[in-house]
């Protein structure tokens, strides 16, 4: 069954999402930049429209990369 690759697949995108944020934080505190406080915000805003839009690009990436499982928010 496919269950178990598709959380693998769910708490991939979780896990990119949420490395994204520190990412962008710790950017911010080591550089002092608040420039970099924009990945934070476009990660967040495309969490927020992509279930209107039902597109997402790290589950587009990570369907393109997990063949083996069900597409998840591909458009359709």
């Amino acid at each position: 069954m496919n269950v178990a690759k598709n959380i693998k697949k769910v708490r991939a995108h979780d896990a990119i999402c949420g490395v994204l944020y520190l990412i962008s934080v710790g950017l911010t505190f080591q550089t002092g930049n608040l420039v970099f406080l924009y990945i934070a915000v476009a990660v967040g805003v495309l969490q927020v429209i992509s279930p209107l839009t039902k597109f997402c690009p790290v589950y587009f990436t990570l369907n393109k990369l997990m063949k083996d499982t069900d597409p998840m928010q591909n458009g359709k």
